[in-house]
């Protein structure tokens, strides 16, 4: 039984079959007079693709129409409790017209559809009448909505489902129990069930069959490596539409996302064959890069901002904070563009698509049905990853290109994590190896941004003298990093 509560009363919802007819509202005690409402046409009508892409990802686009107004309402399956995203629609007495769907919502749900068509798949229509129960002094005490619902579906294969609804809502015990034995002898019965839930179980009976994702021989390398592509896959999906609303940290799981499946189908290429999972890498490849630069500044500006936190008042000298606060600004929004203008483009729709077709027809070789070869893939990225740590070590020793050296290992040291990943098991070494050359290189590019900060300061007429401070910082923190590395 579906029943809201608040302070003052609560609302109790039934369901009776197709044109149960209204209940008998008379002789209740402590009810005067009965005062019956307009009836009133509300409408809900779904928007989605043929093949349910929002719906598949828990994402609910609909016009809503009432007599007074129109408007689209897009549902998020991570929105904050209470926010709704509306924008107005054509007049409700236009018909005949299916309204476009609006540039605002169609750019947030754009990597969702993956280039897919969207027009209405169902709807949901209410005859609705409202009774409004009033006691002493023509106060309400009680109301009873009825609506005569019915569901459709508006795609290829049609179906429509009649019922009728009545919500209570009152704060008095009694009367509500009153209501309900009248309700039950107009065959209303309480329910938990909503019109919206059955909808949507309507429309995936009745849809086009969406193409299922490969399983691989259970046990085998290949199920694993699927597995793993897959649940990044979704991580990738789930996180588009957070970076196009730029929510903190979106990029960065898109990014995270891409570059472990990116990993993945290198360290295990010899699972698969032909040429579709190095051309899917190369385009992995590409939105890693194509991301970065938003990711990267995020990292910068907390870390510099950090850093001056922590400095004594007196090492502070000028304006700093506003200096670094007016640097970020104008580089978040050229690398906000430039995020943008990568997920709108054809080539990352065709990469999801492609992603997408992979993982439904998986270009598995023999060596994918055993387990053979996740033990080899594992071993050949932790045999990279281990020359590239001993390359940066002797450019340590040589003082020579060890910073580009040291990244090389961070990035080798990333896939072969990613690869022990991939076989069930946990990377913690790997993991201490990857943070330090993390925050090694996340030093060497701070040490470029300081120096661009106390250069500009000086061309401005500002204080750079705190920017020196801190450069002299992160050169410390390398080589203290650098030193540790060195001895393992």
């Amino acid at each position: 039984m579906r029943t809201t509560t608040s302070a003052a009363s609560s609302s109790v919802h039934y369901r009776a079959p197709a044109r149960a007819g209204a209940p008998n509202l008379s002789g209740l005690a402590g009810v005067r007079s009965v005062a019956e409402g307009d009836q009133e046409v509300l409408e809900v009508e779904r928007y989605d693709s043929p093949d349910l892409r929002l719906a598949t990802s828990g994402i609910v686009l609909a016009v809503h129409r009432s007599s007074t107004e129109a408007h689209w309402h897009l549902d998020l399956p991570d929105a904050v409790e209470g926010e709704q995203l509306r924008v107005p629609a054509p007049p409700p007495d236009v018909e005949g017209v299916d309204p476009a769907l609006p540039d605002e919502l169609h750019e947030l749900v754009r990597g969702v559809l993956r280039g897919a068509e969207v027009g209405p798949v169902g709807r949901i229509r209410r005859v609705r009448t409202r009774a409004s129960l009033r006691g002493g002094n023509n106060r309400e005490i009680a109301a009873l909505v009825r609506d005569e619902v019915q569901l459709a579906t508006l795609g290829a294969e049609t179906a429509l489902e009649n019922w009728s609804e009545a919500e209570v809502t009152t704060s008095r015990p009694a009367l509500a129990d009153a209501l309900r034995e009248r309700l039950a002898q107009a065959a209303a019965v309480p329910t938990d069930a909503t019109a919206e839930a059955e909808l949507d179980a309507l429309l995936r009976r009745t849809a086009a069959p969406a193409p299922e994702r490969a399983r691989g021989r259970k046990g085998s390398a290949g199920a694993a490596l699927l597995v793993y592509l897959g649940t990044h896959a979704d991580r990738l999906a789930a996180a588009d539409i957070g970076a196009r609303r730029d929510e903190e940290d979106a990029v960065h799981r898109m990014r995270v996302a891409a570059r472990r499946i990116r990993s993945a189908l290198k360290a295990y290429d010899s699972l698969l064959r032909g040429p579709r999972a190095d051309a899917l890498a190369e385009e992995l490849r590409w939105l890693g890069r194509a991301l970065a630069g938003a990711r990267d500044l995020e990292v910068q500006e907390e870390r510099i901002v950090r850093e001056i936190d922590a400095l004594p008042a007196e090492l502070v000298l000028g304006s700093v904070q506003a200096q670094v606060t007016r640097h970020f600004a104008r580089a978040r929004a050229e690398a906000r563009a430039a995020t943008l203008a990568a997920l709108d483009s054809d080539r990352y729709t065709a990469l999801r698509g492609a992603l997408e077709r992979f993982l439904q027809d998986p270009p598995l070789a023999k060596d994918a049905r055993s387990t053979k070869g996740l033990k080899a893939g594992e071993a050949k990225a932790r045999k990279r990853f281990t020359r590239r740590l001993e390359a940066a070590r002797r450019a340590l020793v040589a003082g020579e290109g060890a910073d580009v050296a040291l990244h090389d290992a961070r990035k080798a040291g990333k896939r072969a994590r990613y690869a022990v990943e991939v076989a069930g098991r946990k990377p913690t070494a790997l993991k201490a190896h990857t943070r330090a050359l993390g925050e090694h290189q996340d030093a060497v590019v701070s040490r470029e941004v300081l120096r661009d900060l106390g250069a500009r300061a000086h061309t401005d007429g500002e204080n750079g003298f705190t920017f020196g401070i801190l450069y002299g910082r992160a050169l410390a923190d390398a080589a203290r990093i650098e030193e540790g590395l060195a001895s393992r």
